[in-house]
């Protein structure tokens, strides 16, 4: 069973929510937040798999409440809803440590199929997506990207990476390098490990921080 947790300021979202996540077999709802403060001791409190975290909320916002959870429980993954579709704060989101960022005009099966996709430790927005948000993101900062050169990979490792930050899914990347699905999860592994990355959505971050990917070299 999924243990969600859910986080938004208002009232009547939280219970189309909740409504949402306990039709599902699988899933059920341990706490609700109405701001991070609050979400923050369902944490300290109750274990939680999944938090569906809201960005505007009252005392600490979504993205302050999305560091602070990871930093107390790495376990946890950290799915963001909100109806303000703004790169600036979905790269935020992502870079705090978010497992994934959907609007909240999402339908019922997607919202509980990102809650699984999640909590197995996936990423969740699609290639497309993330290649525009986190390009433009990126773009729009004053320092200057690091250097692919400083990438402590193998060759190997960083062309599995550089499929994952296209969106691949392991089975893909398998049949792209004509290799085992094992041996895929395996360079996924080393690659998270070596990089101290806590899962696949921070390694496309790390992926366009480093040039290795550009937008342009996957479509």
């Amino acid at each position: 069973m999924i243990r969600v947790a859910i986080a938004d300021d208002q009232a009547l979202i939280r219970d189309a929510f909740r409504s949402l996540v306990d039709a599902a077999s699988d899933l059920t709802v341990v706490g609700e937040a109405a701001d991070g403060v609050e979400v923050l001791g369902i944490l300290d409190r109750t274990e939680v798999d999944v938090v569906l975290m809201d960005i505007r909320m009252p005392r600490i916002d979504g993205l302050e409440a999305t560091r602070r959870v990871l930093a107390r429980h790495p376990q946890t993954r950290v799915l963001v809803l909100t109806t303000f579709d703004r790169d600036d704060w979905i790269y935020d989101a992502l870079a705090a440590g978010a497992s994934g960022f959907l609007l909240k005009d999402v339908r019922a099966s997607q919202l509980t199929d990102a809650i699984r996709t999640v909590a197995a430790g996936d990423a969740l927005l699609a290639p497309q997506v993330t290649r525009r948000f986190i390009e433009r993101a990126l773009a729009a900062r004053a320092e200057p990207p690091a250097d692919a050169a400083d990438v402590p990979l193998t060759a190997r490792e960083t062309e599995v990476l550089q499929l994952i930050a296209a969106g691949l899914s392991n089975q893909e990347i398998a049949e792209r390098l004509v290799i085992a699905h094992s041996t895929v999860k395996t360079y996924v592994n080393r690659i998270l490990r070596g990089l101290d990355l806590r899962d696949r959505t921070q390694s496309v971050i790390y992926a366009y921080e480093h040039r290795l990917v550009r937008p342009e070299s996957l479509n």
